[in-house]
This record gives structure tokens, C-alpha cells and sequence, in this order.
């Protein structure tokens, strides 16, 4: 196997030359990084990572931290889309990734500080992390370079990347008004959720709109899982069998919702429309195919990648990123005829 002093003697320049061109300097001759840029690749030279981080404090590494990772929520695929997401901007940018999990628990025995030293990360992008966890507070005190994922919030060296959850939302429920309905339920999620927060506040918006009045009965949380939504559904409808429609935050919990309207004996879409959010892989496929708020998943962990090498690099600029949603009309929503 070559060694950069094998790349040193072909190319004829010193292994301090070679090191210095290989990493970046910006002291070295154009022609020359890319002579030896070319003999490196020739003699298929590898660096040795960890000496190099050794030599430049730097690892060239940094850790998407998940927290509350379970099997249940697997069915979305959120998670991997947004990990793939991760994983391909760093990858393109010369980055390793490390995926740390952790949940609220652990968090009480451990540090944030302290987790992100272990892994030996330069910086962190955070998914799943709730408004009550122990290191959302951390997080925002540290000098560690972090973007939050669905956190909207920013320090000196935190920022974030999100969908715009409101504006989602609001499009959900503006489309059931306009085909006639005026009582709307909501199966959101829960309340240590950020979006959850957000995707409340565009159902409430899109009601005020219209001159409809906000009924806080006609909420209820289903924990962004299926079986609770179906549960929440299910006594929603019983206690209020003046609902023709649905708007539901996830569309996990929607199918969670058709299921209890289906066993309850009501039609869809004909009796009760019901809009998702997320734009799953499952929502065209249910029985009806569920009209839905598309977020891309992969691009938030894409986005959030950017903005991180960016602190780490130096490069200046917004810490902050918001995706637009887009609105897939299908077949569980249609005119209210009550």
C-alpha cells in the first residue's frame, strides 16, 4: 500500500507538500494539488483519517442523534428518509456519518456534552428530540454546532431545518372547507411535539378564515401512532357524530383514523373526508387513497446536512432552512352534502 512519502518522491515535492495539498491549504500552487491530487490517485494512496484528525483537531465526522427511535413509527419511514438524506450530503461533501440513539431516559444519565465527545463528532443534526427532553436545553447552551431537525429554534451555534408545518396545515383544512364541511376534527399529535404546535396552529387559522369558531373538543391528540389515532378516532366520532371530516397530523395517525370510521359503519369519503400529512408511501395505497400534506423527508435531512458543514466550515450565512409543503388531492376527501 502507497504512502504519502511514495507520493512525496513521484511527484517530487516534499510529504509536507503533499499533506498540505491533499487537505485543502490554500498555500499550495494550483498545478501542483492537482499533479498530486492525480499521483495519489494512481498510486491508490489512502490517508490515514485518524492521524489527519489528529494532526488537524478536525475528524471530517459528524452524528445524526435520534431520539425516541422505535419500531412503532417505522411504518412512516421518516427516520430513513431523513438518515438517507443525511447520509448523501455527507457523503458528497467528504463527510463520515455516525447515527447516535438515544431517548429521554437516557438523556438523565448522560450528558448532551458529554455523548457527542465520546463519538468524537464535530457537530450534530438532532431528530425526534420533544419541547420536555433534557437536551433540548442543552443543546441550546452548548458550542457544539447542532441543526435541529423540526425545532425552530437558534443560538450561536444551533439552527434548524423544518417543513412549514402551519402553512401545510392550513392548506389541509382550507381544502375541506371549501368543499362544504364546517365540522372538522383534528387527530394531532401530542403536545410535546414542536409540529404539533404548528400543524394546530394552521387548523385554527384556516377555521378563522372562514368565520367558523375553534371547538377544542374537536381535538384530540393520537401520539403520531396508528392504534392510539384509531382509539382517539373512535371516541372522537362517537362524541361528536356531527363531524364529516377529518384533518389529521400524520398519515400514520389517518390511517388509524379510516380504520375507526370504517368499523364504525361511516362512508369514505362520502360520510367523512379525511386529510393526512407526510405523504407516506402507504397514503396512495389505503382504500380510499388518502388526500395528504407532502413533506420531503429526505430533503430536511439533506438540508439540515448543509447548513451544518457550513458552521463547520467557517462559511457564513443563515443557520435556518423551511421546505415548502405541496397538497395531493386523492380520493378520502369529497363535497360535504349534509
Amino acid at each position: 500500500m502507497a504512502t504519502i512519502r511514495d507520493v512525496a518522491k513521484r511527484a517530487g515535492v516534499s510529504v509536507t507538500t503533499v499533506s498540505r495539498a491533499l487537505n485543502g491549504y490554500s498555500d499550495v500552487n494550483e498545478k501542483t494539488r492537482e499533479r498530486i491530487k492525480e499521483i495519489a490517485k494512481e498510486l491508490k494512496y489512502s490517508p490515514n483519517l485518524l492521524a489527519r484528525s489528529l494532526v488537524m483537531k478536525k475528524t471530517k465526522t459528524i452524528g445524526l442523534l435520534v431520539s425516541g427511535l422505535k419500531i412503532e413509527g417505522s411504518k412512516d419511514n421518516f427516520t430513513y428518509e431523513v438518515l438517507c438524506g443525511v447520509n448523501d450530503c455527507a457523503g458528497q461533501l467528504g463527510y463520515e456519518l455516525v447515527l447516535i440513539s438515544t431517548d429521554s431516559q437516557k438523556q438523565q444519565e448522560k450528558t448532551y456534552n458529554q455523548l457527542v465527545q465520546e463519538r468524537k463528532v464535530e457537530g450534530i443534526i438532532l431528530q425526534g428530540i420533544k419541547t420536555d427532553d433534557p437536551y433540548l436545553e442543552e443543546v441550546l447552551k452548548s458550542d457544539i454546532p447542532c441543526i435541529l431537525i423540526d425545532i425552530p429554534m437558534e443560538s450561536d451555534s444551533v439552527g434548524y431545518v423544518t417543513t412549514d408545518n402551519k402553512d401545510g396545515a392550513k392548506s389541509a383544512v382550507t381544502h375541506l372547507l371549501d368543499l362544504g364541511h364546517k365540522h372538522i376534527g383534528m387527530i394531532n399529535g401530542h403536545s410535546q411535539a414542536f409540529v404539533s404546535q404548528e400543524r394546530l396552529d394552521g387548523y385554527q387559522e384556516a377555521l378563522q378564515e372562514k368565520g367558523i369558531a375553534f371547538n377544542g373538543s374537536y381535538v384530540v391528540d393520537g401520539a403520531f401512532l396508528e392504534e392510539k389515532a384509531e382509539t382517539e378516532t373512535a371516541k372522537l366520532l362517537q362524541k361528536h357524530p356531527e363531524l364529516t371530516a377529518l384533518f389529521c397530523a400524520s398519515d400514520l395517525m389517518a390511517m388509524g383514523a379510516i380504520r375507526a370510521a370504517k368499523k364504525m359503519g361511516r362512508k369514505l369519503p362520502e360520510e367523512l373526508s379525511i386529510v393526512g400529512f407526510d405523504n407516506i408511501i402507504l397514503s396512495a395505497y389505503s382504500t380510499p387513497s388518502l388526500t395528504t400534506i407532502a413533506q420531503d423527508r429526505y430533503q430536511l435531512g439533506f438540508e439540515a446536512t448543509k447548513l451544518l458543514t457550513d458552521m463547520l466550515e467557517g462559511n457564513k450565512g443563515s443557520k435556518r432552512k423551511v421546505l415548502n409543503t405541496t397538497f395531493i388531492k386523492r380520493e378520502s376527501t369529497s363535497e360535504n352534502h349534509n
